[in-house]
């Protein structure tokens, strides 16, 4: 009989971004498959990378969510178990610590009869205000921005071996990647709290994966936006935009009077999306720092990208301490 007991029901909240009157949170209602992050040994990495895939979710599903205050409001997930909730609230400044996160708390509204539900029932979501204090936000990618995967390696091979074999607490961040971002978060006068947002083009099956690799390596928190393994057979519109585009023109137009950094890498796409972002928003972006990737062919097209750019300070550089001080120069740190 042990062979059919089914796990227990979770809610997974995504740290997310809001304003004062903006209420934004976003997460997924799952069974829980009891992945242990920091098992080392290929059996166990296999495992958990076949449980971070093969998903059970718990589909059309009404959620509480109860705010500090004790203001209640409710949301429903949708057929992969997602939910995305936004309601104007007055106010919720006034419910943010020192660095501007407002806790809340989300639970299941259906009962589940003989079904156990982790926490009592209970699980514990963030989001992100950015203080009044800080000066600016930084915007950053994830895959060979600030932990190495392999993006441009030969049919992308390390980058497979990378993510699915091996644990987020054994891989290493680039070096002086997490200073570098501490000191943007800092800001020039040391107390700014700068908020990062941290965006990939990899699915929400790898968030608690990229949560704990950024919270073992001490990179400033903030809200790690992804994407949802594209629908089957779904055909995609010649002008849709990458999803990590998306995100970023998302935060843009959530702070219209908030300036931004963009870091990524020159391995991909970033550059084309940076250049295309800051020329159709240039009073909101101070910078982009690209950093380099060991290819040839990559690195010659986007140093021709950058040939006759200068609608921002545009920085393709070997490593953190190269960043660190051009930072320096532009005043940011």
């Amino acid at each position: 009989m042990g062979l059919f007991k089914k796990d227990p029901l979770q809610i997974i909240t995504f740290q997310s971004y809001g304003k004062s009157d903006k209420f934004y949170i976003r997460g997924r209602a799952l069974e829980d498959e009891n992945i242990d992050l920091s098992k080392n040994g290929i059996f166990s990495l296999i495992k958990n990378t076949y449980k971070r895939f093969e998903t059970d979710e718990i589909p059309f599903t009404k959620l509480k969510i109860t705010l500090p205050d004790d203001s209640v409001y409710y949301t429903e997930t949708d057929k992969r178990g997602y939910f995305k909730f936004k309601e104007h609230i007055p106010g919720l400044d006034k419910l943010t610590n020192e660095e501007g996160w407002l806790q809340y708390e989300i639970s299941f509204d259906e009962t589940f009869p003989n079904r156990i539900i982790n926490n009592q029932n209970r699980f514990a979501g963030e989001m992100l205000i950015p203080s009044e204090k800080s000066q600016f936000g930084v915007i950053s990618d994830i895959d060979d921005t600030i932990i190495h995967t392999g993006v441009a390696s030969f049919l992308k091979l390390k980058l497979v071996f990378n993510t699915f074999f091996r644990n987020a607490e054994s891989r290493s961040p680039l070096e002086g990647a997490s200073k570098f971002y501490q000191l943007l978060h800092q800001g020039k006068t040391g107390d700014e709290a700068n908020p990062l947002f941290y965006v990939s083009h990899s699915p929400w099956n790898l968030y608690r994966y990229l949560e704990l690799f950024l919270k073992a390596n001490n990179f400033p928190k903030g809200p790690v936006l992804l994407r949802s393994f594209p629908t089957p057979f779904r055909r995609k519109k010649e002008e849709e935009k990458p999803q990590k585009q998306k995100e970023i023109l998302n935060i843009l137009k959530t702070y219209p009077d908030k300036s931004f950094i963009l870091i990524g890498d020159s391995g991909e796409h970033d550059a084309d999306i940076y250049i295309e972002i800051a020329e159709k928003y240039p009073k909101q972006i101070k910078a982009i720092y690209l950093r380099s990737v060991k290819h040839k062919k990559k690195m010659k097209r986007i140093k021709s990208l950058f040939l006759n750019y200068d609608t921002t300070p545009a920085l393709l550089v070997e490593d953190s301490k190269e960043a660190i001080e051009h930072a320096k120069t532009q005043g940011f740190i």
